[in-house]
């Protein structure tokens, strides 16, 4: 059976950004050796999850897989990501459509916080002397 893939993001007016969530999917689909790899947004950015799922859908895939690219379990993904499921499976009958935990939980979020602090960690913060009279008499 054919899957394809969706990394749906929150989106952003900032064209930056969502650009970014689509090198994220391209370099799953490089990295994973998957195909179709697409990104989708929430808002803010194209294609809205619909349209991510009828372009894949279209490529002949029998199942999508989305794998919603947010730290934790809040509001859109309680709320909005099952209504656009069952909106997309409505659409695609015959489709099967599966959604994946959020990244909250996966192990690998702690060793990314760990790398991005490493040099906080590595480095002393070196103390800086303070020019002028003792703490005491400067009051």
């Amino acid at each position: 059976m054919r899957t394809g893939y969706v990394v749906f993001a929150h989106g952003s007016s900032v064209e930056s950004a969502n650009e970014a969530v689509r090198k994220v999917a391209a370099e799953m689909a490089r990295k994973g050796n998957l195909e179709p790899v697409v990104a989708a947004f929430l808002e803010g950015g194209r294609p809205n999850l619909m349209e991510a799922i009828s372009n894949i859908a279209g490529q002949g895939v029998a199942r999508v897989v989305v794998a919603p690219y947010f730290l934790t379990l809040g509001l859109h993904l309680q709320r909005d990501l099952p209504v656009l499921i069952e909106e997309a499976k409505k659409a695609h009958r015959g489709l099967e459509i599966e959604v994946t935990a959020p990244l909250d939980g996966h192990p690998a979020m702690i060793e990314a916080l760990l790398d991005r602090v490493a040099g906080s960690i590595e480095t002393p913060v070196e103390e800086t002397p303070v020019e002028g009279p003792p703490a005491a008499e400067r009051r």
